[in-house]
């Protein structure tokens, strides 16, 4: 009898699928004017990092997107150069690329964050580098923390 799993041995790892990598980026929004259209990209990007074992934090305001994935260095790499691909018009700015001992993220997380006073607050507090919420003006630091404030289990 013949027992097939998915584990890959040691010996056959040679794309660094044992590495897990942690990359995130900024982008400003251009291409999704309707939320039907964001709905349906979020929905398409959430399958895929699924299929393909991705962990993704998402955070959307004002325009801007911030995310940060977390996969094998594989997946990561094909999914970058699908998102190059497929929304060229975003703009993406690598803010930063390392690799983790373990994931940090749990599925696909969104947050959109709106204008309310609140939620304005929230953004500007320590994490913004002027009086307005954008994330090009923040260090790959002040970015790194937001996403941890934006998405710690309370």
């Amino acid at each position: 009898m013949h027992t097939t799993t998915s584990h890959t041995p040691e010996s056959k790892k040679r794309s660094g699928e044992h590495i897990l990598i942690n990359m995130t980026y900024i982008a400003k929004n251009v291409d999704l004017d309707s939320g039907i259209e964001l709905t349906r990209a979020l929905e398409y990007w959430r399958r895929y990092f699924e299929e393909n074992d991705i962990v993704s934090a998402l955070v959307i305001s004002e325009g801007y997107f911030v995310q940060s994935f977390q996969g094998t260095r594989p997946a990561i790499n094909t999914a970058l150069e699908k998102i190059l691909d497929e929304h060229s018009a975003i703009f993406p700015n690598i803010v930063n690329i390392e690799e983790i001992e373990s994931r940090q993220w749990n599925g696909f997380l969104v947050k959109h964050l709106t204008s309310s006073a609140e939620d304005e607050e929230y953004a500007l507090k320590s994490f913004s580098a002027g009086s307005d919420y954008n994330p090009y003006l923040m260090t790959s630091t002040q970015i790194e923390s937001f996403l941890k404030a934006i998405f710690e289990e309370k």
